[in-house]
């Protein structure tokens, strides 16, 4: 029989409690960094994903960022609030929704993607030297 645990031992040893412990981590030095502009990095990457010249769908969106739609809904209620995103009806079927940015939102983007950048700068430097394509490969291969 294995000899049970302790919790530092368990803290220690768990990856799925070190990846959210990192994750958490993470999310605040880059909600940091994007706190001037008055948005979240959750924000920002909702903003980010709709960096495009056609309207996405709800679903589709949701996919991209690995969120449900519930969640993704939640987190849009605030970026529609303050006019940075916008519904459209598609142009195939007007019962299809699409999120698009708008001319606000582009704005925000403009001054948010140079913070993103040294954000992401300091992120690869904290890797040390393990290449970002690499790592994010090994953390896909845990999902």
């Amino acid at each position: 029989m294995d000899k049970p645990l302790t919790a530092p031992e368990l803290a220690a040893a768990c990856v799925c409690l070190g990846i959210r412990k990192t994750a958490r981590h993470v999310a605040r030095r880059y909600d940091d960094a994007f706190r001037p502009l008055g948005i979240t990095s959750g924000q920002f990457s909702i903003l980010a994903a709709l960096l495009r010249d056609e309207p996405v769908a709800l679903g589709a969106l949701a996919d991209v960022l690995g969120m449900d739609r519930t969640t993704l809904n939640r987190n849009l209620k605030p970026l529609d609030s303050d006019k940075l995103v916008a519904t459209t009806a598609s142009k195939d079927d007007r019962r299809v929704r699409g999120l698009v940015l708008t001319a606000k939102g582009r704005s925000l983007l403009d001054k948010a993607i140079p913070i993103w950048r040294k954000a992401q700068a300091d992120s690869y430097e904290r890797l040390g030297g393990i290449p970002w394509p690499k790592f994010r490969s090994q953390l896909q291969a845990l999902s």
